[in-house]
């Protein structure tokens, strides 16, 4: 009677840790699944962010996409949706609207990293990659490097 009643418990533990191991799957699949949803939205989120900003230079896209308390690593620019509205509308003086190319786009949760080939005034290349976290849909924080392409180089891989 006890080996049947041990034998009973054992079953019904293995049955427990069985539920227990498929449920926590199918939450790390659901979640997973949220994460991809995630990925795809703050890349949607910044590639229109970038075009209407950079390409259209539209400055109302600061206040859709920008948060308030936008946290800039550029040095060249203050802290604040406000103090970026303001340094681009210097930037975009007389500068006509472009299509933004862009050669690489990928995000891993909050972050968005974004690849461009964009050109100097003198018509030169230049590579740009920007770095973007995001919060709730907005952008909260940036990185930015820049690069010329030089006319020659010591390989034959394109920066592009």
């Amino acid at each position: 009677m006890k080996t049947s009643r041990n034998f009973m418990l054992s079953i019904a533990i293995v049955a427990l840790l069985f539920t227990g191991c498929q449920q926590s799957q199918q939450a790390k699949e659901e979640k997973g699944q949220t994460q991809l949803d995630i990925n795809k939205e703050n890349k949607r989120i910044v590639l229109d962010f970038y075009q209407q900003m950079f390409g259209d230079k539209d400055l109302s896209a600061v206040d859709r996409f920008i948060a308030p308390e936008y946290i800039q690593h550029n040095p060249a620019v203050a802290d604040g949706a406000a103090a970026f509205k303001a340094a681009a509308s210097k930037w975009f003086e007389g500068q006509p609207k472009t299509k933004i190319d862009v050669q690489h786009i990928a995000s891993d949760g909050d972050l968005v990293f974004i690849h461009l080939k964009n050109k100097n005034a003198d018509g030169s290349l230049k590579s740009t990659i920007d770095i973007f976290r995001l919060e709730n849909g907005k952008i909260v924080e940036h990185w930015d490097t820049q690069q010329d392409v030089p006319k020659e180089s010591a390989n034959s891989h394109p920066m592009f």
